[in-house]
């Protein structure tokens, strides 16, 4: 099968190339997956478990890619839940091939099935930004209904799943990023927007949780709700 390998630690995203890769075995509790869609961040190639297996050995070379979109092609030996042919979208394993190839060996527990108006592309930019958005709001952040969320790069990958969460459990939000990126946060259903080029952070008043998927000197003084 065709996959995008990575061979070389230090070449960085420009060491990636388009290869013949074997097809993926599935062992017990595994789904193939025909892939339609995948995600795919640079970080990765730094990430130890593109390079080594839980055991440590060299796997070289091997396929990046952690958010993925397609169909059910194959189910390893004692797989229930999910069939052939059924649309799935999740989270490849860290330390196994990923994503980015035509077929990938998934454990079943880190897919769910895709409902027919959802398109792959879609899907698959999902799963990473979705779980980040919803650990840092609820696993961290213990965000409920009524609270105030302040979240910093509103329009990102992370910030845009994280702003229609927030809203959705019924919290107000303030967005933040640049002037480019107000009318996308508003639209999420941010309530606010401020500028972090030209708007002062005190302007946002009082809030109970702060997302930051910037990082850097913008956090002026903050107040947090009573």
């Amino acid at each position: 099968m065709r996959a995008v390998a990575a061979r070389d630690r230090a070449a960085g995203i420009g060491g990636l190339s388009l290869t013949e890769m074997p097809y993926p075995h599935a062992t017990e509790n595994d789904v193939i997956v025909r892939v339609h869609a995948a995600g795919f961040i640079a970080g990765e190639l730094e990430w130890p478990g593109t390079w080594v297996d839980r055991a440590g050995h060299d796997r070289v070379a091997s396929v990046p890619g952690h958010d993925v979109s397609g169909v059910v092609a194959e189910l390893g030996y004692g797989t229930t839940g999910l069939t052939v042919g059924q649309r799935v979208f999740g989270l490849t394993d860290w330390c196994r091939n990923g994503s980015l190839a035509e077929y990938v060996a998934v454990e079943a527990r880190n897919l769910a099935p895709l409902p027919a108006d959802v398109d792959h592309t879609v899907a698959a930019a999902l799963p990473i930004s979705g779980l980040t958005a919803w650990q840092g709001l609820f696993d961290h952040g213990r965000l409920t209904t009524g609270q105030t969320a302040l979240i910093h790069g509103a329009a990102g990958a992370v910030g845009a799943v994280a702003v229609q969460l927030a809203r959705e459990a019924g919290a107000r939000v303030i967005g933040t990023g640049r002037t480019a990126d107000r009318d996308t946060a508003l639209g999420l259903g941010a309530g606010a927007f401020l500028d972090l080029q030209t708007d002062p952070l005190e302007d946002a008043g009082e809030v109970d949780v702060v997302l930051d998927m910037i990082g850097g000197d913008h956090r002026g003084p903050m107040r947090r709700a009573s």
